[in-house]
This record gives structure tokens, sequence and C-alpha cells, in this order.
């Protein structure tokens, strides 16, 4: 089994399907029971083994610093600074790699910092096949927008059932015979990673998801489907309003 020590948390985005609220404030600050988001996804990290966490900031990037500065969380903390520029998922986690400090054989959780959820993720570091590049924690749920996987769970390409939009590196993938699942916003990324978007000249803003569906076919990357998993995402007004009932709940 991995010794997964370190994570990084998204927590730079604008948060724009929770306004008004993060006109004022960033998403990450967003109270739930009492609690900002960021409170929660760091102590569900840290309870499951996490020493080092990593968040990046850009929108209203004071008021986090302040906040993570103020509260001792029990593990390491480092701010990303993207103050600069808002760099994306991927672009985030290419930025952050001196703050992560890894080996390329060291594995880290990078988690949406609007993601409530049961998740075992020493289960889920436990399950992930040696070789992945990245393994991404995906469900059956019903959205619009799919990552689509093989037989073996490996990731072929993604796509937009409302549009019929694919996505593919293998042009006559038959979406037919994929698996369809739902991203759920948590991955367990290999250190290996930061040489794989060297080696694809990824830039310093991208997606990561635009990675995972240019770089399926050279790379192994793999979907999880935990059992019996409960998740919310709390990025929109309507479902902050559940998340309180949701937490009691897990």
């Amino acid at each position: 089994m991995q010794n997964v020590r370190k994570a990084m948390i998204f927590a730079a985005g604008l948060g724009t399907r929770l306004r008004p609220l993060t006109d004022s404030l960033p998403k990450a600050l967003v109270p739930v029971a009492g609690k900002p988001l960021l409170w929660h996804v760091i102590n569900k990290l840290k309870s499951s083994g996490i020493e080092e966490v990593v968040v990046n900031v850009h929108h209203f990037a004071d008021m986090l610093i302040g906040y993570l500065n103020d509260n001792d969380f029990g593990v390491t903390v480092s701010v990303s600074d993207e103050r600069a520029f808002l760099r994306e998922t991927g672009g985030g986690i290419r930025f952050a790699e001196p703050l992560l400090s890894l080996e390329a054989s060291e594995s880290f959780i990078v988690h949406n910092v609007d993601i409530l959820s049961n998740l075992n993720i020493p289960e889920f570091v436990e399950a992930a096949k040696p070789d992945a590049l990245s393994t991404i924690v995906v469900s059956g749920r019903e959205t619009s927008r799919y990552f689509l996987f093989d037989e073996n769970m490996r990731l072929a390409g993604w796509t937009n059932v409302a549009t019929g939009e694919i996505r593919s590196p293998y042009p006559h993938l038959d979406v037919a015979h994929c698996r369809k699942l739902a991203f759920a916003g948590i991955h367990l990324m290999s250190g290996e990673v930061f040489r794989a978007f060297e080696k694809e000249k990824a830039g310093d803003r991208f997606s990561v998801t635009d990675f995972y569906i240019k770089a399926c076919a050279d790379y192994p990357i793999y979907g999880y489907i935990p059992d019996n998993l409960k998740l919310m995402d709390v990025g929109k007004i309507e479902t902050l309003k559940e998340a309180e009932s949701f937490l009691q709940a897990l």
C-alpha cells in the first residue's frame, strides 16, 4: 500500500455558482454547519493520514491566507499563490510542484474544496493500480458530462450527452461499449504527472480534465468507483442549503 502524506486542495476558483455569497467571500470560506468548506476538506484529509496540504488561492486570496494563518489544523499547510492569474486545475497542480516537493514515485491527493463525501481515502489509495499516472474517483450519478472508461476502467475519453460531443485520443472509440461515469472531484496522482505535463507541453494554464482526455492513450489513467459513495458538490446555492443535512447524515 502506498503511504500518501500530501494533498492539494483547489480553492482558487471564482465560485460564480455561489453568488452572491462569493461576491464578498472566497468559495472555500463559505460556511456549512458553522465551518468553512475548506475546514471540512482539510479535516477529512487529516483524518485520512494526510500530513501536508497545499491550498491554491486567487479569488479573495488575502482572506483565505488570513484564515489559514489564523488556524491550526494539525497538518502543515502551504499556500500556492495564483493571484497573478488563475491557472485552472491542471496549471494549478503544475504551479504547486515546488510546494508539494514530491519524489517521482510518490503520490498525492487532489481534492476540490466544494466536495463533501464519505469517501474512505485510505481504501481509495490502496485500490489504485501501481502503474497509474492518476486515479480519479467516479460514480454513476446522472449528469450531462461523463468520463468514458474501457472494461479495465482505464480512461478512454469524455462525452457530453446533452450536446453529443465526444473527445478521445482514439478516433474510432465505440462509446456504446464504454462505461460512462461522472467525476467526483477527487484524484490520486503520481509524482510522475509533472514529467508528463512537461512532455506534453501542457503550459501554465490548462484544465486537468483536458490533459487527461488528451493523454489517456499514452499514460495509464484509471477510474475508481467507491462502494456506497455519498457525495455532494456544494458549488451551487441550491446544494449549499442541503449540505448541513448531508454532513449530519454522514
